[in-house]
């Protein structure tokens, strides 16, 4: 099962170079994640939709897209071709997850014409009769968000994606170059690490390593949103200490010689779909400036690592994470061993 996801500027002219695509790529099906959010405007209370700016912004649309993607194929096999801008990494990070988890392969394709070329379409972009104010509502918002089209490109986008450059293309021969790309595998499916979602309560174990300034480590996972700390899933079977440890030499090739010392744990309860669980932050000591120029990122799983001090681990990790690491780090101070409950001590 595979998805072909076509992304691209607002105005690009997705949808229309997806519908040509459907023709070219045989077994293939378009799924077009607009209706995901045309349906919740008729679900969710007009005061939640109001504190969001975008769709995209909900957690139960970017949930929704991937049950619903997995469900065709599951329903219809084949490939599933999707139209939708995705300019942010880390939606970008949850959504080819989620589907990888699924162990659905994600061909990542970039229509991406001139600048110039694209406000030209956006001008000429027709606007349903019916729609109110349907100029500013449509047109308006494609070049409200050209700038922000233009950051991604510029730092992750690009990279990510395979480029056809559509300024002299109609969407009938982007769709021919793209089907061409699928097909030789030169649109290569998304390096993801298919990570399978849980179906208990799991054990997890990070480690805490530090580099000669005492800043802490953190990297940054391909298959989700937010920064981490080295570590993963306990094994069946498997010691959480030597988990972290077996994390630890997996994701960057550094190797413990001792057996970590364990800071907190740290109690997160279940918020379906997530399961929750045990987590264990263990202290793996100071890195000198050999060990960290020997850091690696081996395989698929991680795009990148840094060392920060507290203050920027808290724009880097969600809440709660932050919140374990704040706690880490005084146990660690105290030579004490901490109790957490949704990152808060408890007893």
């Amino acid at each position: 099962m595979t998805v072909v996801w076509i992304n691209g500027a607002f105005g690009a002219g997705k949808t229309t170079t997806a519908r040509e695509l459907i023709e070219l790529i045989p077994n293939s099906t378009l799924f077009d994640p607009e209706v995901i959010g045309a349906a919740l405007a008729h679900l969710l209370p007009p005061k939640h939709l109001a504190e969001v700016g975008d769709h995209q912004d909900l957690p139960i649309w970017r949930r929704l897209v991937i049950d619903t993607a997995a469900a065709m194929l599951a329903e219809l096999g084949g490939t599933l071709v999707i139209p939708m801008t995705l300019l942010r990494q880390e939606y970008r990070d949850e959504i080819f997850g989620g589907l990888a988890a699924r162990r659905i392969a994600v061909r990542h394709v970039l229509l991406a014409p001139a600048e110039t070329i694209l406000r030209e379409r956006i001008a000429r972009r027709e606007v349903p009769p019916d729609l109110p104010d349907g100029e500013i509502r449509v047109r308006q918002w494609s070049y409200d968000h050209i700038e922000q089209y233009r950051a991604a490109l510029g730092s992750w986008l690009a990279s990510d994606a395979h480029p056809v450059d559509t300024s002299a293309l109609t969407a009938y021969q982007a769709a021919v170059r793209i089907a061409e790309a699928v097909g030789s595998g030169e649109a290569a499916a998304c390096d993801i690490v298919q990570t399978p979602e849980p179906t208990a309560e799991t054990v997890a174990a990070g480690v805490l390593l530090f580099d000669e300034q005492g800043r802490v480590l953190l990297v940054d996972p391909t298959y989700k949103a937010g920064w981490e700390f080295p570590g993963g899933v306990v094994e069946p079977g498997e010691a959480p200490a030597r988990a972290g440890v077996r994390e630890v030499a997996e994701e960057t090739g550094i190797r413990l010689d001792d057996v970590p010392r364990l800071l907190v744990v740290d109690w997160e309860a279940p918020a379906p779909p997530a399961y929750g669980g045990l987590r264990l932050l263990f202290d793996g000591g100071r890195l000198d400036s050999a060990e960290t120029a020997r850091l690696l990122l081996p395989g698929p799983e991680l795009r990148g690592w840094r060392f920060v001090t507290e203050e920027e681990a808290a724009d880097l990790l969600p809440a709660v994470r932050y919140e374990r690491l704040r706690w880490a780090l005084r146990a660690r101070e105290r030579g004490a061993v901490l109790y957490l409950e949704a990152g808060v001590p408890v007893g």
